[in-house]
Protein backbone atom coordinates (compact mmCIF):
# COMPACT_ATOMS: atom_id res chain seq x y z
CA UNK A 1 0.00 0.00 0.00
CA UNK A 2 3.15 2.24 0.65
CA UNK A 3 4.18 2.37 -2.43
CA UNK A 4 1.00 3.92 -4.03
CA UNK A 5 1.28 6.75 -1.36
CA UNK A 6 4.50 7.60 -2.55
CA UNK A 7 3.25 7.27 -6.24
CA UNK A 8 1.23 10.10 -4.82
CA UNK A 9 4.52 12.19 -3.27
CA UNK A 10 5.65 11.55 -6.41
CA UNK A 11 2.75 13.77 -8.14
CA UNK A 12 3.23 16.24 -5.64
CA UNK A 13 6.72 16.68 -6.41
CA UNK A 14 6.42 16.47 -10.44
CA UNK A 15 3.54 19.88 -9.65
CA UNK A 16 6.52 21.23 -7.51
CA UNK A 17 9.15 21.19 -10.30
CA UNK A 18 6.49 22.84 -13.13
CA UNK A 19 6.20 25.52 -10.73
CA UNK A 20 9.94 25.91 -10.64
CA UNK A 21 10.28 24.55 -7.34
CA UNK A 22 13.10 21.79 -5.94
CA UNK A 23 10.89 18.53 -6.59
CA UNK A 24 10.06 17.23 -3.38
CA UNK A 25 6.20 15.79 -2.39
CA UNK A 26 4.62 15.26 0.69
CA UNK A 27 1.48 12.96 1.93
CA UNK A 28 -0.12 12.46 5.47
CA UNK A 29 -1.83 9.27 5.23
CA UNK A 30 -4.74 8.85 9.03
CA UNK A 31 -4.61 6.01 10.65
CA UNK A 32 -7.88 4.67 8.17
CA UNK A 33 -5.30 5.03 5.35
CA UNK A 34 -6.90 7.90 3.75
CA UNK A 35 -4.85 10.61 2.47
CA UNK A 36 -5.58 13.61 4.09
CA UNK A 37 -3.23 16.41 3.27
CA UNK A 38 -0.77 17.02 0.09
CA UNK A 39 2.19 18.88 0.12
CA UNK A 40 4.77 20.33 -2.38
CA UNK A 41 7.68 22.38 -1.87
CA UNK A 42 6.63 26.03 -2.16
CA UNK A 43 9.57 27.99 -1.03
CA UNK A 44 9.63 30.27 -3.72
CA UNK A 45 5.86 30.34 -4.82
CA UNK A 46 5.36 31.70 -0.97
CA UNK A 47 8.54 33.26 -0.53
CA UNK A 48 9.03 31.08 2.78
CA UNK A 49 11.83 29.15 3.23
CA UNK A 50 10.09 26.90 5.58
CA UNK A 51 7.58 26.12 2.77
CA UNK A 52 8.76 22.71 2.32
CA UNK A 53 6.50 20.07 0.85
CA UNK A 54 6.60 18.34 4.70
CA UNK A 55 5.98 20.84 6.55
CA UNK A 56 3.31 22.11 3.77
CA UNK A 57 1.47 18.77 4.20
CA UNK A 58 1.79 18.81 7.86
CA UNK A 59 0.21 22.20 8.18
CA UNK A 60 -2.91 21.37 6.14
CA UNK A 61 -3.25 17.97 8.03
CA UNK A 62 -3.50 20.07 11.63
CA UNK A 63 -5.69 22.34 10.47
CA UNK A 64 -8.12 19.87 8.90
CA UNK A 65 -7.57 17.90 12.38
CA UNK A 66 -7.84 20.83 14.05
CA UNK A 67 -4.75 19.26 16.19
CA UNK A 68 -1.50 20.08 16.58
CA UNK A 69 -0.63 16.10 16.82
CA UNK A 70 -0.73 13.93 14.09
CA UNK A 71 -1.20 10.82 16.22
CA UNK A 72 -1.60 7.50 14.08
CA UNK A 73 -0.70 9.32 11.00
CA UNK A 74 1.86 8.33 8.20
CA UNK A 75 3.80 10.96 6.00
CA UNK A 76 5.23 9.95 2.51
CA UNK A 77 7.81 12.09 1.27
CA UNK A 78 9.93 11.68 -2.17
CA UNK A 79 13.00 13.14 -0.60
CA UNK A 80 14.97 12.19 2.88
CA UNK A 81 13.52 15.46 5.09
CA UNK A 82 16.10 17.84 6.23
CA UNK A 83 16.42 18.58 10.06
CA UNK A 84 13.82 21.26 10.30
CA UNK A 85 11.75 18.93 8.91
CA UNK A 86 12.56 15.83 11.04
CA UNK A 87 11.83 17.90 13.65
CA UNK A 88 8.32 18.81 12.31
CA UNK A 89 7.66 15.38 11.98
CA UNK A 90 8.30 14.63 15.43
CA UNK A 91 6.62 17.42 17.02
CA UNK A 92 3.32 16.29 15.25
CA UNK A 93 3.90 13.04 16.33
CA UNK A 94 3.58 10.95 13.02
CA UNK A 95 3.97 7.58 13.74
CA UNK A 96 5.59 6.32 10.17
CA UNK A 97 7.56 8.19 7.80
CA UNK A 98 8.51 6.52 4.53
CA UNK A 99 10.71 8.29 2.20
CA UNK A 100 12.08 7.60 -1.01
CA UNK A 101 15.63 8.83 -2.02
CA UNK A 102 18.39 10.24 0.80
CA UNK A 103 19.47 12.93 0.55
CA UNK A 104 23.66 13.23 1.90
CA UNK A 105 23.75 16.86 1.07
CA UNK A 106 20.72 18.41 3.69
CA UNK A 107 18.92 15.24 4.99
CA UNK A 108 18.35 14.94 8.77
CA UNK A 109 17.46 11.21 9.34
CA UNK A 110 19.92 8.90 7.54
CA UNK A 111 22.47 11.68 6.81
CA UNK A 112 23.06 15.57 8.87
CA UNK A 113 21.99 15.25 12.05
CA UNK A 114 20.21 12.69 12.51
CA UNK A 115 17.55 13.98 13.98
CA UNK A 116 15.56 10.79 15.45
CA UNK A 117 18.45 9.42 17.14
CA UNK A 118 18.83 12.93 19.61
CA UNK A 119 18.04 12.16 23.23
CA UNK A 120 16.13 15.35 22.76
CA UNK A 121 13.82 14.25 20.53
CA UNK A 122 10.36 14.37 21.87
CA UNK A 123 9.06 11.54 19.33
CA UNK A 124 10.21 8.72 18.11
CA UNK A 125 9.12 7.93 14.64
CA UNK A 126 9.26 4.79 12.86
CA UNK A 127 11.40 5.14 9.43
CA UNK A 128 11.35 3.43 6.09
CA UNK A 129 12.87 4.82 3.16
CA UNK A 130 14.09 3.32 -0.31
CA UNK A 131 10.71 3.38 -2.33
CA UNK A 132 11.67 4.62 -6.04
CA UNK A 133 14.81 5.57 -5.22
CA UNK A 134 15.99 5.75 -9.02
CA UNK A 135 12.71 7.52 -10.11
CA UNK A 136 12.94 10.12 -7.36
CA UNK A 137 16.93 10.72 -7.71
CA UNK A 138 16.13 10.87 -11.72
CA UNK A 139 13.67 13.96 -11.53
CA UNK A 140 15.75 15.61 -8.88
CA UNK A 141 18.92 15.55 -10.87
CA UNK A 142 16.71 16.22 -14.24
CA UNK A 143 15.84 19.12 -12.12
CA UNK A 144 18.82 20.26 -11.23
CA UNK A 145 20.74 19.99 -14.39
CA UNK A 146 17.96 21.99 -16.37
CA UNK A 147 18.40 24.85 -13.54
CA UNK A 148 22.51 24.67 -14.15
CA UNK A 149 21.66 24.78 -17.99
CA UNK A 150 19.52 27.91 -17.64
CA UNK A 151 22.14 29.38 -15.55
CA UNK A 152 24.89 28.16 -18.36
CA UNK A 153 26.77 26.21 -15.61
CA UNK A 154 28.05 22.58 -16.03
Amino acid sequence: MFKSFMKIAIEEAKVAQKNGEIPVGAVVIDSQKKIISRGRNMTRELNDPTAHAEIIALRNACNLVSSNRLIGCSLYVTLEPCPMCASAISAANIENLFYGASDPKSGGIENGPRVFTHKQIHFKTNIFHGFYEAEISDLLTDFFQSLRKFKGLK
